[in-house]
């Protein structure tokens, strides 16, 4: 009877182990199970050179979202589409400018969020008209060097 006791209580104390490792690794690793509280917003860029799914959107420095996914659009075939997640407790304006920014010399890419002024907001599913794509470093040098800069 005791064993069968002991047993009981190390297999208790192993399953809240898993639980909790699993707990933590989901925290860890900003994943969501259920979605999150987010509503998603669209940008039309001529380049995203360098950005990926996952990266942060920042208004101000502060981190607000992240992106979703990155398409080709459909219509035109020549600009890409990003898709971000934003949280739900911020607004942002209608006329917003998003802009692929790189964080430090060659640090990650992310999209930084100047608001406007508008009174309107943007909703779910809305798309962001005003952007500037990521300059590309490598296209720079080169003109700099054969001299057409």
């Amino acid at each position: 009877m005791n064993m069968a006791k002991l047993e009981m209580t190390v297999g208790i104390f192993m399953l809240i182990g898993i639980l909790c490792l699993g707990y933590i690794s989901i925290k860890l690793g900003k994943m969501e199970l259920l979605g999150g509280d987010y509503y998603t917003v669209s940008a039309l860029f001529d380049s995203v050179s360098g950005l990926k799914p996952g990266a942060r959107v920042e208004i101000a420095g502060v981190e607000v979202g992240k992106v979703d996914r990155i398409v080709l659009d459909p219509k035109s075939g020549d600009q890409a589409v990003v898709s971000m997640k934003i949280k739900s407790g911020v607004k942002i304006t209608d006329d917003v400018i998003a802009s692929v920014r790189t964080s430090g010399i060659i640090g990650d890419k992310f999209i930084m969020l100047k608001p406007g002024g508008s009174e309107r907001y943007l909703k779910n599913n809305d798309t962001i008209r005003e952007t500037e794509s990521a300059i590309d470093i490598e296209d720079l040098i080169s003109k700099f060097i054969h001299g057409k800069v």
